[in-house]
């Protein structure tokens, strides 16, 4: 199948890489520069820090093998999701109630800061409020129940059960049996919005290097960074690679397992049947195992996604999962045209929760936001340039948890990890 290409340089050939509003190409690092943190990765996370610290004074420079949103933050369904890849009553079971009460505090933030970010610097990224989770069985509607009474004991109040009958207020599908609204959920287009945080990094005095793939890190009281070109001399240094960090760093690189998802956006489509199939114009997402996710743009397109690729790997026609689910939700979407189609890595962590901690102590590290990234990136990003200013108590909490080795290391953790998802995915379609 043939789709639409986006002028953007060393983008994926996605809609929002033909979308973005900013197109410029930064410059590649050239000599040897100084700063006082070096923040490697110019996605959610690395620029969430830099932001952070460009607000506090501090000098600091990011380097990005590629582009700006290059990753995952440039590629994925522009959903602002609540909370972690497990929930809190999980996390208690696992790591104690206090680890819990913790967590929790911060679990809407993520949502906060894009918002006041937004506001704050301007950032024209299409924020819609609302989000809504779609069942597709009782039992899901009685697990989507037993959250919500979870999430409320940790203060999250724009909770609200849907049931069969006031499904088409969200979504025009008989697919659903019910569902859950998430009023502080919401969907942005995602690259427009890393644009605009890195133009707030530049506003600040922040530099911005792309191209400049990390070749060396030496760590040490005033770790030195080096790329091909250059070097960046630095108190800190942040590695914010997630699923695209190459094994430069070993200590962490092992500890995380590139994941693919797929997304398409059909051609923009006539607005009232745009607003039929999503009336409230929430972004939706449903509760099986390898879920849909889905959201109308602001021109009008369907964008959908799912679909799944442990290590990274990709089906051969990027449509081929993904737009049979979308027919199936939408069946008079059958002669739409799909303009583009496009895949992209998250990482992935055996506990499905972000790794967070010190390769030394002048240099940090975070990723692994296991598919909750949109909201977890900022929060862990505001996290660690909170950490380089010395108030790292929020930092200690995350990266006291536990972090495990895939089983049979990384030449089983692919097949290993499919055999699970295909038992759970099996556990959905027989509605189990």
């Amino acid at each position: 199948m043939t789709y639409k290409t986006s002028d953007n340089p060393r983008h994926a050939n996605s809609w929002y890489a033909a979308s973005a509003n900013d197109k410029r190409v930064r410059p590649q690092l050239q000599g040897e520069i100084e700063a006082d943190v070096c923040v490697i990765g110019a996605g959610f996370t690395g620029i969430s820090a830099a932001l952070e610290l460009c607000e506090r004074g501090y000098s600091v420079v990011v380097l990005e093998a590629e582009r700006i949103g290059f990753g995952a933050s440039g590629r994925n369904g522009g959903q602002i999701v609540n909370g972690y890849s497990r929930d809190l009553q999980t996390i208690a079971g696992r790591y104690g109630p206090d680890k819990a009460v913790k967590l929790g505090a911060m679990s809407l933030e993520g949502g906060e800061i894009i918002r006041n970010r937004v506001a704050t610097y301007k950032i024209d990224c299409g924020l819609v409020q609302g989000g809504f989770f779609a069942a597709f069985t009782d039992k899901q509607v009685r697990e989507m129940a037993a959250h919500k009474a979870n999430w409320e004991k940790y203060g999250h109040s724009g909770l609200e059960m849907v049931g069969k009958d006031e499904v088409s207020r969200y979504v025009k599908t008989d697919r659903y049996a019910g569902g859950m609204i998430d009023r502080l959920g919401g969907h942005i287009h995602p690259l427009n919005l890393v644009l605009g945080e890195a133009a707030a990094v530049e506003s600040l005095g922040g530099r911005i290097f792309e191209g400049s793939r990390v070749t060396g890190v030496e760590t040490g009281e005033r770790p030195l960074v080096r790329t091909a070109e250059g070097s960046v001399r630095a108190n800190y240094v942040l590695v914010c690679g997630n699923a695209y960090l190459s094994p430069l760093l070993p200590e962490i690189h092992g500890r995380m397992m590139p994941v693919s998802s797929q997304v398409m956006a059909t051609e923009p489509l006539d607005a009232e049947l745009a607003e039929s199939l999503l009336p409230a114009n929430y972004c939706v997402e449903d509760a099986n195992y390898i879920l849909d996710y889905y959201r109308r743009t602001a021109d009008n397109r369907l964008l959908y996604g799912g679909g799944i690729g442990y290590g990274g790997h990709d089906p051969k026609d990027l449509t081929s999962v993904i737009r049979p689910n979308m027919l199936k939700t939408f069946p008079q979407l059958k002669d739409v045209r799909i303009d583009y189609a496009w895949s992209g890595n998250f990482a992935l962590t055996l506990t499905r929760i972000p790794h967070m901690g010190k390769i030394s102590e002048t240099v940090f590290f975070s990723h692994g936001d296991s598919g909750h990234g949109v909201t977890t990136t900022h929060l862990l990003g505001k996290i660690l340039g909170e950490a380089v200013a010395g108030h790292a108590e929020r930092f200690d909490v995350w990266a006291s948890l536990p972090n495990l080795p895939f089983p049979g290391g990384r030449a089983l953790r692919v097949p290993l990890t499919a055999l699970g998802a295909w038992w759970y995915g099996m556990r959905d379609r027989l509605g189990l």
